[in-house]
C-alpha cells in the first residue's frame, strides 16, 4: 500500500447526514475493491440499523467480544471485535440494533467523543484501510466516527435536494477540525446513482464540482440495479455482478482512490 502512497491505517469516514445516498453501498464495494486488489481493508459499522454487516452477509454475527456497541461501551482489546468476512483480506467490526442505545449512553461517558478513536488507533497497524460506515445524521456516533477519521468520504445523490443540508456537514468538518480533530480532510466527494439521461443530473454534477473543485472523484456512480439487489444476497456488488456497470465504476473508484495517493 505504501508504495502506491497510501499512508498505512488511513482511516475514512463516510458520511452524509442525508439517508439513501449510497454510503453503504460506497463502504462495502470500495473496501471490496481495494481489498481484491491485495489491501488489508476492515469495515466498521457505527449505523444502529447494520445494513453494512448485513450486506457483507454477517447480521447476526458478534465477534468474540461482541459489536461496536461493546467496543464503544467497555475497554475491551479492539481485536476483540473483528470479524472475517467472505472477502480474503477484508474483516468487519459488526453492529447490530444494541447501538441505537450507544447514542444516549455515550453522553455521560468521559471523552465521549474520541470512543471509537480508542477502538480504532490501535487497529492502524494491521491494515492499510479502515472505512467507518456512519448513521445518516450528524449525532454522537457520527461525531465519533469524524474525531477517529482521518478524513471524510462524501457521498452525494445526483438529485434536486443534494446540496441542501450539505452546508451542515461542512459546518460540522469546520467545528471537529477546530475543538477535536485538526488534521480531518475531505478525502473526496462521490456522486452517485447519477443518471445520465436527466438534465437535472448534469446540472448537480456541475454544481458540485463548481463548490468542492478537486475533491470531487472523477468517477461517478450510476444508478445500477445491481447495486440495489447485492445487499439482499450478502454480498457486496462487485462480487455479486462484477460485470455490472455499477461494480465496475466503484471498481474504478478504488483505483481512482490509490492513484490520487500515488500522485
Amino acid at each position: 500500500m505504501e508504495e502506491q502512497g497510501f499512508p498505512a491505517g488511513r482511516i475514512l469516514a463516510v458520511a452524509n447526514q442525508k439517508g439513501g445516498v449510497g454510503k453503504t453501498t460506497t463502504a462495502i464495494n470500495v473496501a471490496t475493491s481495494l481489498a481484491l486488489a491485495g489491501r488489508r481493508v476492515l469495515l466498521v459499522d457505527v449505523d444502529p440499523q447494520g445494513n453494512l454487516t448485513s450486506g457483507v452477509g454477517l447480521k447476526g454475527h458478534r465477534a468474540v467480544g461482541g459489536t461496536i456497541y461493546e467496543a464503544l461501551m467497555t475497554d475491551a482489546a479492539p481485536d476483540a471485535f473483528l470479524l472475517a468476512t467472505q472477502v480474503q483480506n477484508l474483516s468487519l467490526i459488526p453492529a447490530d440494533r444494541d447501538l441505537t442505545g450507544a447514542e444516549i449512553e455515550l453522553v455521560s461517558v468521559p471523552q465521549r467523543e474520541h470512543r471509537l478513536r480508542r477502538v480504532l488507533e490501535p487497529l492502524r497497524a494491521r491494515f492499510d484501510l479502515i472505512f467507518i460506515d456512519c448513521p445518516p445524521s450528524l449525532g454522537l456516533l457520527t461525531l465519533n466516527a469524524l474525531v477517529a477519521a482521518d478524513a471524510v468520504l462524501i457521498p452525494l445523490h445526483c438529485e434536486y435536494f443534494a446540496l441542501e443540508g450539505l452546508a451542515d456537514l461542512v459546518g460540522t468538518l469546520r467545528r471537529v477540525r477546530g475543538a477535536l480533530n485538526p488534521s480531518l480532510d475531505i478525502e473526496g466527494v462521490l456522486l452517485t446513482m447519477y443518471d445520465d439521461r436527466t438534465k437535472l443530473g448534469h446540472l448537480v454534477a456541475r454544481d458540485v464540482r463548481e463548490f468542492f473543485k478537486e475533491k470531487v472523484f472523477n468517477t461517478i456512480i450510476p444508478r445500477n440495479v445491481r447495486l440495489g439487489e447485492a445487499p439482499s444476497h450478502g454480498m457486496p456488488a462487485v462480487l455479486y455482478d462484477a460485470k455490472s456497470r455499477g461494480a465496475a465504476a466503484y471498481v474504478a473508484l478504488a483505483q481512482e482512490m490509490l492513484a490520487r495517493h500515488a500522485a
